[in-house]
């Protein structure tokens, strides 16, 4: 791959990234579809809007260049608890999130490389 394709491709990627997952939340926290469907967990309702505004604000950090690495960490938590709870209410399939956890770990560790490589220079 060349230098200039290979400067873009991550970060290009991280954005795809963010953006997509800054859009799922909101689908998951006001969506009609997940209502339903979220009220058969048991949970109170007013759970949902807020795991969609922490994973909201998780990716508006992961998309400021400042914050990439805490937002991108923090991204990574709120899959892992999507996950658990997936599988404890029976829905097996956590194939979304861990590719968006892949994903998102590929950007934190470029973001980081860049940034030590930065240093070092």
């Amino acid at each position: 791959m060349n230098e200039r394709l290979g400067s873009l491709a991550v970060p290009g990627f991280g954005w795809c990234v963010g953006l997509i997952v800054l859009w799922q939340p909101g689908r998951f926290a006001f969506g009609p579809a997940v209502m339903r469907v979220f009220a058969e967990t048991g949970w109170p309702a007013w759970i949902r809007p807020v795991l969609g505004g922490i994973e909201i604000v998780a990716a508006v950090l992961f998309l400021l260049p400042v914050t990439t690495v805490v937002g991108g960490y923090a991204l990574l938590v709120v899959f892992f608890f999507a996950a658990v709870f997936r599988v404890l209410h029976g829905w097996y399939d956590i194939s979304a999130s861990v590719l968006y956890a892949m994903a998102v770990l590929v950007s934190v560790a470029d973001q980081e490389r860049g940034t030590c490589a930065g240093e070092l220079a």
